[in-house]
């Protein structure tokens, strides 16, 4: 039977006990994504190396077998202030704890313990495979005229690969997303309300997939969060990026994308480096490239993502 690309569900759920199938379902745990990748065995390979009297491939065993996938999630609010975002379970997974002021906010924070994990079903048209004990990282992009959006890149353990036919899915949990512009997004950065082109941002997650003796798990064994923005260049009276770059100055960066409460995702980091700035031009008019790098103050508070 002819199978067809666009007809996917895609389902996570956190796990209580780590690499043991947490069973979501799609009414409880749809994620609604864009843009799927998924590698449904990666591992390597190994070559027995037989000598023998003739010649031949010898064929190979595949090992560290693990499943990656990466998607696209719109950067939007949970629908009402104080509720957790559908997309939640996957913040948690990519070494993010969660913080619930009722009626108030949800705060995603560096996670100073263990993280959590996800159970991942991808049900392709009729046939299920089944990812546990992922984890991963994930990066964003805000440019105007654009609908902002995460892109996670998980990896998980094996589970089993069958066919299934494909749930029904509830995604009313998630909140149709506003576009990047003057009205809906502000930006301030080193103190300087910031006149973008774009911002993104990569939290950089050293994801390894961990395979011993009596044990396989996928860890998150660093983390080095990074970006970029696109800034219109203005006189140095205005902003000096270049001091600011030679003198490894920090700054704080904070980004507020959406203005109706339940629907607001803010952005926090309180100690931006600035990189070498670049010189570049959009529609005859001249900006500079700033890398960013997120860098901690007391530990554990580089970058706060809030839900309200």
């Amino acid at each position: 039977m002819t199978r067809f690309v666009r007809r996917l569900a895609l389902l996570a759920k956190t796990e209580v006990t780590y690499g043991t199938d947490s069973v979501p379902t799609g009414a409880a745990n749809a994620m609604q994504v864009s843009n799927v990748e998924i590698t449904p065995i990666a591992g390597s390979e190994i070559n027995r190396e037989l000598v023998l009297p003739y010649f031949g491939h010898q064929g190979a065993i595949l090992v560290q077998n693990h499943a990656t996938i990466a998607f696209d999630v719109e950067v939007a609010g949970a629908g009402a202030a104080g509720d957790v975002p559908a997309y939640g379970p996957l913040l948690r997974a990519a070494r993010r704890a969660e913080i619930v002021d009722a009626g108030v906010s949800v705060e995603y924070v560096p996670d100073a313990g263990v993280p959590d994990a996800v159970s991942m079903y991808y049900v392709l048209d009729g046939v299920r495979h089944i990812i546990v004990g992922a984890r991963g990282s994930v990066s964003w992009s805000l440019a105007p005229a654009q609908i902002a959006r995460y892109r996670f890149s998980m990896t998980g353990l094996l589970g089993t690969i069958t066919d299934q036919a494909n749930p029904a899915v509830t995604l009313t949990g998630f909140i149709k997303p506003v576009p990047v512009n003057k009205a809906n997004t502000a930006m301030s950065l080193h103190g300087w309300n910031a006149v973008a082109e774009s911002l993104s941002i990569d939290l950089a997650n050293q994801v390894e997939p961990r395979f011993l003796i009596g044990h396989e798990s996928v860890e998150i064994t660093d983390t080095a969060s990074t970006g970029t923005a696109v800034v219109e260049a203005k006189s140095l009276a205005t902003k000096n990026w270049f001091d600011i770059a030679l003198n490894h100055t920090t700054g704080a960066l904070a980004v507020q994308h959406g203005t109706v409460t339940g629907n607001i995702v803010e952005f926090a980091a309180p100690a931006v480096q600035i990189g070498r700035p670049t010189q570049g031009q959009s529609q005859g008019i001249a900006n500079y490239s700033l890398p960013l790098m997120l860098t901690p103050v007391a530990g554990n508070d580089e970058l706060v993502i809030t839900v309200r």
